[in-house]
């Protein structure tokens, strides 16, 4: 099945716009985490996302949340965080589409 469409220049400047967009994310994403540490202490994880302790006590209290508790202070391997917001981001799901349906 071949799709043909054609998009006018208003269209293609939005577009790349987007992907650039998208871009920069990323490769700012892709240079905060090559920054971090392995695992994360309660306070960095804090600092990070700019929330409170309240907030972050929840978070690490959900059984679906990354977390190491076998040192005795609780610990956030960075790599399955990064993977758990991935999962639970509702933004990328309603964006994703949006984003298929504008194009198609």
């Amino acid at each position: 099945m071949k799709l043909e469409f054609e998009l006018n220049q208003k269209d293609l400047d939005k577009l790349q716009e987007m992907f650039n967009v998208a871009l920069d994310q990323a490769l700012e994403r892709h240079a905060i985490k090559q920054q971090l540490p392995p695992l994360l202490t309660m306070i960095q994880f804090m600092e990070l996302f700019d929330i409170s302790r309240p907030k972050a006590t929840e978070l690490i209290n959900r059984r679906d949340f990354p977390v190491l508790r076998s040192a005795g202070h609780p610990r956030i391997p960075t790599k399955q965080l990064f993977e758990w917001i991935d999962r639970n981001t509702e933004w990328t799901v309603k964006e994703s589409n949006h984003l298929t349906k504008s194009i198609v």
